[in-house]
């Protein structure tokens, strides 16, 4: 039997605690998860996709969970998937606002390769209001993300908010 193999993708602009949670949970679900670190310029990333992928590899290596691997990519996910050999997209759900643009993500992706299935898991309750850009958004004003992302995490997005001059007057 050929090894059943998962997608996670997002941009992890930082990679939040969220993130982490469903990593350790889609891992469960297949032999491989590839963790699917992609260019989204609408997004107005904070860190280069060769910046993101050396940190999402970095977290992942904490968890020591072996059969994942970090790759990044910019092209279409349903294409991305298919050239990984994926049977599985894994994406995380904190509210029905997200269910909503999930659920016609999946439908289009459907339409363009039936073969691959969409598994949807809820975050943890303590993990749901995370979001990279809200965590973004804290550290500009000087808040403390230290609830929403790991030590080196912290670390690395005050440095880059502080490099940018980005921080609020408080």
């Amino acid at each position: 039997m050929a090894d059943r193999i998962g997608v996670y993708p997002g941009t992890f602009d930082p990679i939040t605690l969220g993130h982490a949670d469903i990593i350790r949970r889609g891992a469960k679900l297949v032999d491989r998860l590839i963790i699917g670190v992609t260019t989204n310029m609408s997004k107005n990333p904070l860190f280069t996709p060769d910046e993101r992928i050396a940190m999402v590899e970095r977290e992942v290596a904490k968890m020591g969970i072996d059969n994942v691997s970090v790759v990044g990519f910019n092209a279409l996910l349903m294409k991305f998937a298919q050239v990984q050999g994926a049977s599985v997209i894994v994406r995380g759900l904190r509210a029905v606002a997200d269910f909503e643009y999930e659920y016609q993500m999946a439908g289009m992706n459907q339409q363009l390769n039936s073969t691959i299935e969409t598994v949807f898991l809820m975050a943890d309750v303590s993990l749901q209001p995370i979001a990279s850009k809200l965590v973004k958004e804290i550290a500009m004003f000087r808040g403390d993300i230290g609830k929403f992302v790991s030590p080196s995490v912290r670390e690395d997005v005050m440095a880059r908010i502080a490099e940018n001059g980005f921080l609020g007057d408080y």
